[in-house]
């Protein structure tokens, strides 16, 4: 698995600090496609990659790689396939309020600010995406953000390459996007923090291979 450093986010908003003794027992789970959380999680057969907040299935012909931060914490997941990439990041949220609308909104604002776009496209699988333009050092690229909303959790994806604009490159991305499931936790975080991730048990940070 590769390693990326990314910068840790430091801006902080309101806390999602709803007790877990609050949390009200479900008497059945929710009719799903996916992705899942860990209480609708189908009993498939599919092999996932353990890291905590998230469970990644392996999916034939695509590599699944990890971006680092500086304290060596995981913050996102990143598929890889045929030229093309979905970053998959998993973060608080409020247990009722539904906020993939506004942060579409500020995605698209801060594209634009830097030369890219951004607009909505309203007949994604999962729902609006946002249809983007990313500005990169060696040029413009398109990308695609998807975004599902759990209990406690915020799912988003980017989608960037050949895969962002066709569908058929795309399906590989989306079938594994589908297959996700999230494992929240009870810990009380900002909304729109990140949900820690982990290294699988058989993967050594690269700090810790240099030292071995």
């Amino acid at each position: 698995m590769a390693f990326r450093r990314r910068e840790k986010r430091t801006e902080l908003s309101k806390l999602d600090a709803t007790p877990p003794w609050e949390i009200k027992q479900r008497d059945a789970p929710e009719p799903t496609t996916g992705p899942f959380d860990e209480r609708d999680a189908p009993e498939d057969e599919i092999t996932r990659i353990d890291l905590g907040a998230l469970r990644v299935p392996i999916w034939p012909g695509v590599d699944v790689r990890l971006d680092v931060n500086e304290a060596q914490q995981v913050v996102f997941a990143t598929l890889v396939a045929d030229q093309s990439q979905m970053q998959i990041g998993v973060f608080a949220a409020p247990r009722s309020e539904q906020i993939w609308d506004e942060v579409r909104g500020e995605i698209a604002d801060s594209l634009v600010a830097q030369g890219g776009s951004g607009s909505d496209s309203p007949d994604g699988p999962f729902g609006t995406e946002l249809a983007a333009t990313l500005v990169l050092p060696d040029g413009k690229t398109p990308a695609r953000f998807i975004g599902v909303q759990g209990p406690r959790w915020f799912l988003r994806a980017m989608i960037v390459g050949p895969a962002a604009t066709d569908r058929e490159k795309a399906a590989v991305f989306e079938d594994a996007f589908a297959k996700i499931v999230v494992v929240r936790g009870n810990d009380p975080l900002p909304v729109r923090e990140p949900v820690p991730l982990t290294l699988p048990k058989d993967v050594v940070a690269p700090q810790d291979a240099d030292q071995a």
